[in-house]
């Protein structure tokens, strides 16, 4: 289940709100001695993560679907740059940094149980309270699993969009009257104090500066996907700390290969263009990163946009040209 970014906070007895995690989105499922956390790419997230599954083992439930986020606590807060260290090859680091930072699950649906294997078909007015009676009965024995908060009230989901930070980034937005909408963008609302988008990194240009006598990455050039499957350029990013130029580098080059983008590329003709930035080197389709961007037109961010932060956890296909899809505004309604 995806959401759509929009600007404002949906209003109606159809919509539910909770707040927006900054962490991984990940279902977790028991069968018997089984557990499995998948994230939103597919991916294995269990062997990062053996706490949670130790934590989810010790529940007495022993068939049931969570869909919820992983976070890493850092003092009062959640922190991402802890999260993002758990993802690691070496099985001794994940041991040591799950003692270390351990992490929290925090269950916002329900989507099988024991007694309904399709429990996921049923509206959310029926899944959530279910949600609150398997949290009420599981998660008080462990500190592991925690129930994300709901509300029906604006004014509640308002001010927590005001006092997004420290974990949360935003407000999502839940239509109560659907079944769990897997796959698609209908049911499900984000709401954040910026504007952000997940980018396939489809190329990248060379700084015109070297560090210690090295050509270095200067810009990253950001893709999204069609409903035809194919990777246009959208717009770059070259919002990089100069101290993180040289590692970045070392992980681009050995991903150079043709075409980089399938549908619109760069350097096309442009009364802007120029002989340098017409040079770009195409990369495998395999980096996933989060910018921030203020004006989004014409299928490409209207400037350069700021590096929020990698996103291992989402696949290079989920970035596709949907996610920006927004109601158009009535500046009209502005001169009244």
């Amino acid at each position: 289940m995806e959401a759509r970014s929009v600007d404002v906070i949906p209003r109606g007895a159809e919509w539910q709100y909770e707040p927006k995690w900054d962490g991984f989105r990940c279902l977790l499922s028991r069968q018997g001695d089984l557990v499995d956390l998948r994230s939103k790419s597919g991916e294995d997230l269990a062997r990062y993560f053996p706490e949670l599954v130790r934590s989810a083992l010790a529940l007495k439930a022993t068939s049931f679907l969570l869909d919820g986020e992983i976070v890493v606590p850092h003092g009062k807060a959640f922190s991402f740059d802890d999260l993002l260290q758990r993802i690691h090859p070496a099985a001794s680091r994940v041991k040591k940094l799950s003692q270390e930072t351990p992490a929290l699950f925090l269950a916002f649906d329900l989507l099988k149980t024991a007694a309904d294997k399709k429990f996921a078909a049923s509206p959310l007015r029926i899944r959530r309270p279910a949600l609150e009676a398997f949290a009420k009965a599981q998660f008080k024995s462990s500190p592991t699993f925690r129930l994300s908060p709901v509300t029906t009230s604006y004014t509640t989901a308002h001010k927590w969009l005001k006092q997004a930070g420290g974990g949360s980034d935003g407000v999502i937005a839940k239509r109560i009257d659907l079944p769990y909408q897997a796959g698609n963008r209908d049911g499900m609302q984000k709401i954040k104090k910026f504007r952000s988008a997940d980018c396939v990194v489809g190329g990248f240009r060379y700084a015109t500066n070297r560090i210690a006598n090295r050509k270095v990455v200067g810009s990253l050039l950001l893709g999204l996907y069609d409903d035809k499957g194919l990777l246009h350029h959208v717009g770059f990013t070259s919002a990089i700390k100069q101290a993180d130029k040289p590692a970045l580098t070392y992980r681009l080059e050995p991903l150079i290969a043709p075409p980089g983008f399938t549908g619109n590329a760069p350097g096309g003709p442009s009364r802007w263009s120029t002989e340098r930035s017409a040079k770009w080197c195409p990369l495998k389709p395999k980096l996933v990163i989060e910018v921030c961007y203020d004006h989004f037109s014409g299928e490409r961010f209207r400037h350069g946009t700021s590096i929020l932060r990698w996103r291992p956890d989402k696949a290079p296909r989920q970035c596709t040209f949907d996610q920006l899809k927004q109601k158009a505004a009535d500046p009209m309604r502005l001169l009244k």
